[in-house]
């Protein structure tokens, strides 16, 4: 594997979370390095950084992706980096609302918990379009 590659996604992951570390990363690397140098190299350096989409459109597909899968373990990281990208709240719940539709309310549901969560963390507070 490139350390090339492992940069420049430590770039992008850090543009996307905000933090010089992630620390379920960092778990990963403690105890099996080529893994978190994979997770790195494909997953930010070679996925994430393609030309084609911004990282607001990277950020809702990778969204959607996880709610379907009923990946909510997952959902922590790409909901905080959807936010610090760009993506607004409302987006976020109103994707969560578009996915119910798809996948059904239980999956929905539990992704909306997770949103819920969030931006109770984050202080954020959301407001129903007009």
């Amino acid at each position: 594997m490139s350390d090339n590659r492992v940069q420049k996604g430590t770039q992008v992951l850090t543009k996307l979370t905000g933090l010089d570390s992630f620390p379920p990363l960092e778990a990963i690397r403690n105890f099996y390095p080529d893994f978190a140098d994979m997770i790195v190299a494909n997953g930010f350096a070679d996925i994430y950084s393609r030309q084609g989409l911004d990282e607001k459109q990277r950020e809702l597909i990778t969204l959607s992706s996880l709610i379907t899968q009923g990946a909510i373990d997952q959902l922590d990281f790409h909901i905080h980096a959807a936010l610090n990208v760009g993506v607004s709240p409302v987006e976020i719940v109103e994707l969560v609302m578009h996915c119910s539709a798809y996948v059904g309310f239980p999956k929905a549901i539990s992704a909306m918990g997770v949103v819920m969560r969030i931006y109770q963390e984050r202080n954020i507070s959301v407001h129903q379009p007009v």
